[in-house]
């Protein structure tokens, strides 16, 4: 696994970042999306009614870039692919909730079930 280099490893603090995921007609999808880090390794709480979701099941390979807003020519590239879990009791989405102060239940249909994403860096650009 790559690591995240010091010098960017402070936008792993930062409040979103953009997931690009392949859709089925080959052509890349972004979305923006909150997010955990434990260490190197990102977590995302997706719903599984999304287009994001439906792309990573058909294929894992995506791309996340944290932009720094201070200065956008500064940012971090995280390549690699999707591990996909259930996450059925919504653990894992209330510990990301709690990071924004927000219950992901309320984003959610009735019905809806939400998995978590994670993404261990296999390539890493850091710029600026």
């Amino acid at each position: 696994m790559t690591t995240i280099p010091d010098s960017h490893r402070d936008l792993l603090g930062a409040q979103v970042a953009t997931l690009a995921t392949i859709g089925g007609d080959g052509r890349p999808q972004l979305s923006e999306l909150w997010f955990l880090t434990e260490g190197d390794t990102v977590r995302l709480s997706l719903n599984t009614a999304r287009q994001k979701t439906r792309n990573l099941r058909r294929n894992r390979a995506c791309t996340l870039l944290i932009l720094d807003l201070a200065n956008p020519y500064r940012y971090l590239e995280i390549r690699g692919d999707a591990e996909i879990e259930p996450d059925p009791d919504y653990s894992f989405a209330d510990k990301l909730g709690a990071k924004y102060n927000a219950d992901l239940r309320e984003r959610d249909q009735p019905g809806d079930s939400r998995v978590i994403v994670t993404i261990r860096p296999a390539r890493v650009r850091a710029w600026g």
